[in-house]
């Protein structure tokens, strides 16, 4: 991984210069922190403002490391996704995270991990979403602003009981994500491609593959985990599009042993193409509480129909269905009708008095 192959993914002509590769990277709000680091290792001259924004980019994927291993310690908890990845990448490369990613081994967890975030940091964004009924997983994902606010994007950190959401059709919730690192990471790159339609894989996931070609696969035994997470097409689409950039390296003999399991995942996707979609219940903020600190999950209240509430540790909220995505519930739903959002916090204010 170099920066000959940044101009390349970025559509960049080298002879324009570096200014240039880094005008293409601010189409994509992280990509210019990858791009600093790989001009400042070339040992390219830049003034104070880009050695500043570099620094602050270093500085949060600094803190995100720091606070994933604070809450593994205290909680259980544990980074997947973007951070495993930045790891991969070539000392000195600072690998664009845009928010940091948790999986809880159960819900007690994830809440105590919340708590101690919003304890610990100045959010401002609560987001919450509940995949399946019974039992159903909780995702939440808080918010707050950068040291830059306007400069940079806000700290985001997002918690799920569910490793893999699937896509809300026919590839199921996968609650444990249990490989090798890297293995994990190449799962998590295929599960990001369950968009349907899904766009072609942007400059920064052909990076992630290109930084996985370092690792060692075992080609089959890397296939059959693929397979057996649902996720043989994806991986597959993934690498033939990398291949078109980049060399494979271990990772070719990986695709050609996924070329077996296409056939049959299809066949289980158009069978459960059948059931329903599963759908999921996304939260509207109604109030910030103090914290719960005796609670250990969430509690339902629903004092007439059509106004289901979720009492959290942190926040409570008015429940809507939506559709259940591939990325997890990082969107926050819309404001509720008014009349409907002054039900619910009367019945809130009910609640408080029986309390």
């Amino acid at each position: 991984m170099n920066t000959a192959l940044l101009y390349r993914l970025l559509d960049a002509d080298p002879a324009d210069g570096p200014a240039e590769l880094l005008h293409r990277a601010r189409s994509c709000r992280h990509l210019p922190h990858l791009v600093l680091s790989a001009l400042v290792r070339d040992g390219v001259r830049m003034g104070e403002p880009a050695r500043a924004e570099l620094r602050r980019a270093r500085d949060r994927a600094a803190h995100y490391a720091r606070l994933a291993a604070d809450l593994a310690r205290a909680t259980g908890v544990r980074a997947i996704r973007g951070l495993p990845l930045a790891g991969c990448y070539p000392p000195g490369l600072l690998r664009p995270l845009d928010g940091l990613e948790l999986v809880a081994p159960d819900e007690a967890a994830l809440w105590q991990a919340v708590i101690r975030v919003v304890t610990d940091h100045p959010v401002e964004h609560v987001d919450v979403s509940l995949l399946g009924e019974r039992p159903h997983h909780t995702a939440v994902t808080v918010h707050w602003p950068a040291e830059d606010p306007l400069a940079d994007p806000w700290y985001r950190v997002h918690l799920s009981t569910a490793a893999l959401p699937g896509d809300g059709s026919t590839v199921p919730v996968r609650p444990y994500l249990v490989a090798d690192e890297h293995v994990e990471c190449l799962i998590a790159l295929a599960e990001s491609r369950l968009h349907r339609p899904a766009p072609p894989p942007g400059p920064l996931a052909l990076l992630d593959v290109a930084a996985l070609t370092g690792r060692s696969f075992d080609a089959a035994e890397t296939a059959a985990v693929l397979a057996a997470y649902r996720l043989a097409p994806e991986a597959a689409a993934l690498l033939d599009r990398a291949a078109e950039h980049l060399p494979l390296g271990p990772l070719a003999a990986v695709r050609a042993a996924l070329a077996r399991e296409l056939a049959p995942e299809h066949r289980r996707r158009a069978a459960a193409s059948r059931t329903p979609p599963r759908l999921a219940r996304h939260g509207i903020l109604l109030r910030r509480t103090v914290i719960r600190h005796t609670w250990d999950r969430a509690r339902f209240l629903t004092p007439a129909a059509g106004t289901p509430l979720l009492l959290t540790p942190v926040a409570d909220f008015l429940l809507t269905p939506g559709p259940a995505g591939p990325a997890g519930p990082q969107a926050r739903s819309g404001p509720a009708a008014p009349g409907l959002r002054a039900a619910a916090l009367r019945a809130l204010h009910q609640w408080d008095a029986l309390c």
